[in-house]
């Protein structure tokens, strides 16, 4: 059996087991129970896995986990034909239409493009399609439910292509250095509401700045958990090896252990 056959043939089956899953008489209660909004989250929580796989070059997981992901797009589409909206024939339809549309220069006589080109035509065929969709404006079409890190980025990066940019790193700086001043004014008065804003303010600008120094916010951010996670850990087991536990332990003493972690890396 060639790999596509199989392919349907997996395919077909994974769609027969949610049928099964969903069946309001011999189904599964759990699954009867779920809806679009309740599977939503374990959507995003299992697109993270397959991404956290990858940057643990974690490849024996990954079929795994893209297994899980593809369970989530059958799940909704499986809920979706409940519902009389569509089905999952429509869901591979759409995305197949969209890849032959967005690239002509591989399924029709447009000429070949490099990756720049391509990454400009591809977003003037993404903007004709917001436009079909009467999305209008320069910043339609962010997602809300990105990462805030993440939405904060591509808002701002949309923006400056209609020029509304800052010129450089330098002057996010600048402007970084004015929300903090801001932050530290709205401390004294510890009002929540102000300080969401202010600290909203800056987390905005702090992703600008990945954006304009060619960075991933968000992995910027798990670069810095993962380093945090790794050297709490290590500073844990450092205490721990001299008999001391961390809940005995001074802020001084802890950062000694901390420093040492760091000193040891």
């Amino acid at each position: 059996m060639d790999d596509t056959l199989a392919a349907e043939t997996e395919l077909r089956r994974l769609l027969t087991i949610m049928a099964a899953l969903r069946d309001p008489a011999t189904g599964c209660p759990w699954d009867n129970d779920q809806s679009f909004d309740t599977i939503a989250p374990y959507t995003i929580e299992e697109a993270y896995e397959v991404a956290d796989s990858i940057a643990r070059r974690d490849f024996a997981a990954l079929p795994d986990e893209l297994g899980d992901l593809l369970f989530q797009v059958v799940y909704h589409a499986r809920m979706a034909e409940e519902a009389g909206l569509f089905a999952f024939a429509e869901v591979a339809r759409a995305i197949g239409d969209k890849m032959i549309r967005r690239h002509p220069h591989v399924f029709g006589d447009a000429l070949a493009r490099d990756a720049a080109a391509q990454t400009a035509a591809w977003e003037i065929q993404k903007s004709t399609e917001r436009m079909a969709r009467s999305e209008t404006g320069t910043l339609a079409g962010v997602p809300v439910g990105l990462p805030a890190l993440t939405r904060a980025a591509k808002l701002t990066n949309r923006a400056a292509r209609v020029g509304f940019d800052w010129p450089d790193a330098g002057a996010v700086l600048e402007k970084l250095d004015e929300e903090i001043a801001e932050l530290k004014a709205e401390l004294a008065g510890a009002d929540p509401a102000r300080l969401t804003d202010e600290v909203g303010d800056l987390l905005f600008v702090l992703a600008n700045l990945a954006r304009k120094l060619d960075l991933d916010p968000e992995a910027c951010l798990r670069h810095a958990n993962d380093k945090f996670s790794r050297r709490f850990d290590a500073m844990e087991r450092l205490l721990a090896a001299e008999g001391r536990d961390l809940k005995g332990e001074s802020l001084d003493a802890m950062e000694a252990a901390w420093q040492a972690v760091k000193r040891g890396e």
